[in-house]
């Protein structure tokens, strides 16, 4: 019997801070739920809005593989591994912390917010060289299909790489059609994301940012009664 947690968009944390405006999945800075704490291996997932000649000044992390995806708008990236580069919507970007790295995000579109999906997943191996990595991916490549967006490093699947064996996806459903993920462990979970659209998984109905979790089974199949723009996290949930 598969072990499910549904997290409904209105139930997520939420902190506006002016020039961010933040709703998090999982407990995060001052929110905090004993319930959500993470998703096996996934620790944090954020819906910023980070509001136009505002950003994220230079701070550190370590030991954490961190994925931004922008949904709106432009972002800079700064480290202290030299990089600068901008990230617009159908990049993602990765970043493996390991021993220690410094960066900043930054919109410097005074006139427009940037839409950014923080996610952060536990690393399998601590204390590695710090790395980054930034792609596009199509968005004609995910309609009706999972596009696979990250992948463990040490697997020969496309995406990105993290030191995690996890997956992410991304698919744009359409309306009518059912689409089946097959995951890779009876060891792992799935965490469905919905970023827009009207998806059901079994009887659970999702909408725009709800969530669903889903372990203990070897298949997730959903369903679109609208075209959805979906996310799925396939992470191992021994943590």
């Amino acid at each position: 019997m598969a072990t499910i947690v549904f997290h409904p968009a209105n139930e997520r944390g939420h902190a506006n801070h002016g020039w961010l405006d933040a709703h998090h999945s999982f407990s995060f800075a001052s929110w905090y739920d004993p319930t959500r704490i993470h998703f096996g291996e996934l620790r944090v997932l954020n819906d910023d809005i980070v509001a136009g000649g505002k950003g994220f000044g230079k701070h550190p992390h370590d030991n954490m593989e961190i994925i931004t995806i922008i949904l709106d708008g432009v972002l800079e990236h700064q480290d202290s591994m030299g990089h600068k580069q901008t990230i617009v919507p159908g990049e993602v970007q990765v970043m493996s912390a390991g021993t220690g790295v410094f960066h900043s995000e930054y919109n410097h579109q005074a006139d427009k917010d940037v839409n950014v999906l923080q996610t952060w997943i536990f690393p399998n191996k601590r204390g590695v060289t710090p790395r980054y990595d930034q792609k596009t991916f199509a968005a004609e490549e995910r309609i009706n299909k999972l596009q696979t967006l990250v992948s463990p490093i040490e697997n020969d699947d496309p995406g990105l790489k993290i030191h995690q064996d996890a997956w992410i996806y991304r698919t744009t459903l359409e309306a009518g059609k059912t689409l089946t993920h097959k995951l890779h462990s009876l060891q792992h979970g799935a965490y469905l994301f919905v970023i827009d659209g009207n998806v059901s998984v079994g009887s659970q109905q999702l909408k725009r940012r709800d969530a669903l979790g889903i372990s203990e089974t070897d298949a997730l199949d959903m369903t679109a009664s609208a075209t959805s723009d979906i996310m799925i996290f396939e992470v191992p949930m021994v943590r």
